[in-house]
């Protein structure tokens, strides 16, 4: 193996989630003896860096300036400075804007390296209890409302273990949204603080977590792990469901009501299976199309 750090290469290093015991000895290593460190924020950095004796200067790369500062980097690079790049918690590039840089180096031909360090998705995968061998990383999920049940629809029949990154103040919403879409009865593990001093690791389905949480204010950094859906129910596509909706709705039963009866069939969402049957026209319901559907919905609503 080549001497660490080698010039002009970008070294990815991980930095603790929370608990700086989990710093790797090559981690302090390689920021000790770069020539820069790119930091998320310098300040925070900065107290990490004290703490492990290392005086090696920092730039800031973040969200806000990357733009700019990713050619000055490139430039440090190719005249050979060896630096490394760190995020304020975890693996750089991860739910983060340093792919960002690392693609720019990938196309100028520079060399990355990783160092590999802790993860949040990783360690609540860890000790999360559902299935590991596949899953979906979602990082935060859009954090509109409309945008966010409109993405986790997406993910309805999604057979892998589901995780996500979420923030205390939109937790409850979020909880609220993952039940409404993909059903309370889902398994959910919850990780809160990992690997802090007041980590909590909560453990049960959507509709008890939204209880939970109805009675306990949400504190601190979550990451959400979720049961995938049911492998032994078989894949049913939007033409399928679209399909079994309009067989019901054809015996004279309103849009509302074919919804609710094909989610109690199918555990699928209500409110998914609505939309669906809005989008049905209403010349599939009845072949002389001379009929406004929206008036025998209401109907058919106040007959119920």
């Amino acid at each position: 193996m080549q001497a660490e750090p080698k010039p002009g290469t970008l070294y990815i290093v991980g930095t603790p989630i929370g608990n700086l015991e989990d710093m790797t000895f090559r981690a302090v290593r390689i920021l000790q003896a770069v020539d820069m460190i790119a930091a998320e924020d310098t300040r925070h950095t900065g107290k990490l860096l004290q703490h492990f004796q290392v005086h090696t200067p920092q730039i800031s790369y973040h969200e806000h300036n990357r733009t700019g500062r990713i050619p000055e980097i490139l430039t440090y690079l190719h005249y050979g400075k060896a630096i490394a790049l760190v995020s304020d918690a975890g693996m750089p590039g991860v739910s983060d804007p340093g792919h960002e840089l690392i693609t720019a180096c990938v196309a100028a031909g520079i060399d990355v390296v990783p160092i590999p360090g802790a993860t949040a998705v990783i360690t609540a995968l860890s000790v999360s209890g559902l299935a590991t061998s596949k899953f979906v990383f979602d990082g935060f999920l859009p954090a509109k409302r409309q945008h966010r049940r409109e993405y986790l629809e997406t993910l309805l029949m999604e057979t892998r273990t589901l995780v996500f990154y979420e923030s205390p103040h939109r937790l409850r919403e979020t909880l609220e949204d993952l039940g409404e879409i993909l059903g309370g009865s889902r398994t959910i593990v919850m990780g809160r603080e990992l690997t802090k001093l007041y980590e909590e690791i909560w453990r049960g389905d959507i509709k008890e977590a939204i209880a939970y949480y109805q009675e306990k204010d949400p504190q601190g950094e979550y990451t959400l792990v979720v049961g995938g859906a049911s492998p032994s129910q078989p894949e049913i596509t939007e033409a399928q469901l679209r399909a079994e909706l309009l067989e019901i709705i054809k015996q004279g039963v309103s849009r509302s009501q074919a919804s609710r009866q094909l989610a109690q069939e199918t555990s699928i969402s209500r409110r998914y299976l609505y939309q669906l049957a809005l989008s049905i026209d209403q010349e599939s319901v009845f072949e002389t199309g001379n009929m406004r559907m929206d008036i025998i919905d209401k109907l058919r609503t106040d007959q119920e």
